[in-house]
């Protein structure tokens, strides 16, 4: 069944469930080898977004909204690969992707190969707002970011010494296909919100994976891909390899589980498993329902998590949960 659903499947699924749920924010760094020295650090950065994100909701704020301050955080953040502190390309140079949908109309906006710009996420908003439904690339984002008023900001003040490493060692290790997994430990970054009407949106923003060639997309901003949200089902925003996720379409893939009835959990942990057995290779994913149960799943040594549910504490870890509340 795809995630669009018929009339009679949107008024069973949405609008009688509408208002039954509790406000729920999750996120996640990255999926990869998150070395230890590195926990501490990011566990800090993906609860500082959860934080924000759900502080939006508790002023009123949209799950759009919260998703955007989420991941925003997120890109500010030299710990994570989005922003400041992504990746640079075989050229040394800084191109990110991101994706932001909401879940009622479906309206989604994203960008491609976006350079000089600290927060995709946002000019992937903008292009939402004034599209419903839009990707930019390359030139063409950054010409309509320049024409929307956002700032320019130095390739100098996102590349980190992190960086500026992981690609030096990216051109002398051999196997260098899979470096960034086995050895960066810095990934996507993206969330997932549902509000107490049940209407979900997600976000997800990255720079990409080291060395990859000038002009690559990735996962990310593809619709169904990188990201999906659908108010009658959910929201889910993936990380990893993106020619992997691509192929078996990860965050449709998992929505499709849930709207056949699947709990959210399983459905995570089972479209990760068909991804490790069709393709292999290294992702992860965070889903919430429109009910707001929440799932986390990751076929890495590790993947920075963090929620909140409700009047409930942040819980956040980078290894798997063993008991999601």
């Amino acid at each position: 069944m795809a995630v669009g659903m018929s009339k009679f499947s949107r008024i069973l699924w949405g609008e009688a469930g509408k208002g039954m749920g509790i406000p729920v924010v999750l996120v996640h760094g990255g999926a990869g080898n998150i070395g230890d020295e590195r926990v501490c650090d990011t566990i800090d950065g993906v609860r500082k977004a959860v934080c924000r994100g759900y502080d939006i909701l508790a002023k009123g704020g949209t799950s759009l909204d919260a998703a955007q301050a989420c991941v925003e955080v997120m890109e500010e953040d030299p710990i994570f690969n989005a922003g400041r502190g992504s990746v640079l390309n075989s050229d040394g140079d800084v191109e990110m992707d991101a994706i932001i949908m909401e879940g009622t109309n479906l309206n989604f906006g994203s960008v491609g190969a976006v350079k000089n710009i600290l927060h995709p996420v946002a000019v992937a908003r903008k292009i939402m707002d004034k599209t419903q439904g839009g990707m930019l690339v390359g030139e063409g984002a950054n010409r309509f970011a320049r024409e929307e008023g956002f700032s320019s900001t130095p390739t100098y003040d996102l590349i980190t010494d992190a960086a500026i490493e992981g690609l030096e060692t990216f051109m002398s290790n051999p196997d260098a296909a899979n470096y960034e997994f086995q050895c960066a430990g810095v990934g996507t970054v993206g969330a997932v919100v549902v509000d107490c009407c049940g209407r979900v949106a997600c976000a997800t923003s990255t720079g990409g994976t080291t060395g990859k060639p000038v002009g690559r997309l990735g996962d990310t901003p593809i619709p169904g891909c990188g990201g999906y949200a659908n108010d009658c089902v959910g929201a889910v925003s993936a990380t990893g390899r993106g020619e992997s996720i691509m192929k078996v379409c990860l965050a449709s893939r998992i929505l499709n589980l849930i709207e056949q009835g699947m709990p959210v959990q399983q459905a995570t942990d089972e479209a990760l498993e068909y991804m490790g057995n069709m393709v292999g290779d290294a992702a992860g994913a965070i889903a919430v329902s429109c009910s707001g149960d929440i799932g986390i799943s990751f076929i890495t040594k590790r993947m920075a998590w963090a929620y909140k549910k409700g009047d409930g504490p942040v819980c956040a870890g980078v290894d798997k949960p063993s008991d999601i509340q």
